[in-house]
């Protein structure tokens, strides 16, 4: 069998997987970041977004530590306003990509892909008004609409109203967007506060790293980054959008 074949046929297989065991998250908010992504009218969206390279540490990841901790505080600085991405935004993504990078080494998850897809769900968690503290906490807290099939998908009502405050039935919560099931299934504690919140900016965050790192282990290639984001939101739309912050993400940081 071609070595490519190879490849991409383990991700394939780990998408449908992830399929029968798991609702994909289904949709996402209208960011308003200065820097828009480019419309698909206008411009044609790239195809996907080669990895930029692994944010500078401070350590290496390790139980109980923050995802805000690990990477260095002058690279942020200046990737934060070099890319427009908020600082505090930026250290979840990119401790988060430290810790993928320790812990899930073959998913090869790039901090551009991260960020873009924060951008695209929530703003980094700015949408509709909301901020994020320095504790990482978005508030107020980011619900996306009712999934009751009008317009969206149809998901009926998991969590009683527990994780998305709607017991009528499921909304994508936080600054990643995650439904219900899927943050039950990948939840974590991003920054060691012994707090699993999905309206948390590192917990989301590292939680979405979990879920892309099963849905695929090859983010360093084409297929596998159109994969892993797939998994996310299949819309065609939906994965340009992603490709062209995280294209524009690393030309930035790279200036």
């Amino acid at each position: 069998m071609p070595t490519a074949l190879k490849t991409v046929l383990p991700v394939i297989a780990a998408v449908a997987a992830l399929a029968l065991a798991a609702v994909a998250i289904m949709l996402f908010l209208a960011p308003r970041t200065p820097d828009a992504a480019p419309d698909a009218a206008e411009t044609p969206l790239p195809s996907w977004a080669p990895p930029a390279g692994s944010p500078p540490r401070t350590m290496n990841p390790f139980d109980g530590v923050s995802v805000v901790t690990l990477v260095d505080p002058a690279w942020l600085d200046a990737t934060s306003e070099a890319t427009g991405i908020p600082r505090r935004a930026l250290a979840a993504y990119a401790g988060a990509a430290v810790v993928k990078e320790d812990h899930r080494p073959e998913c090869r998850l790039d901090w551009t892909t991260l960020a873009a897809i924060g951008a695209v769900e929530s703003d980094h968690g700015r949408h509709g008004g909301s901020s994020v503290d320095d504790a990482g906490d978005v508030t107020p807290p980011i619900y996306g609409p009712d999934l009751d099939g009008d317009g969206v998908a149809l998901i009926p009502d998991s969590d009683g109203g527990e994780i998305d405050a709607d017991a009528a039935g499921d909304r994508a919560v936080g600054p990643m967007q995650l439904i219900p099931e899927a943050w039950r299934n990948w939840h974590v504690d991003g920054n060691a506060d012994g707090v699993q919140n999905p309206q948390n900016i590192d917990d989301a965050v590292m939680a979405a790293g979990n879920y892309l790192c099963r849905a695929s282990s090859a983010f360093d290639t084409e297929a596998g980054w159109r994969a892993g984001v797939m998994a996310y939101n299949s819309d065609p739309d939906y994965v340009g959008t992603v490709a062209a912050y995280a294209t524009r993400f690393a030309a930035a940081a790279a200036d």
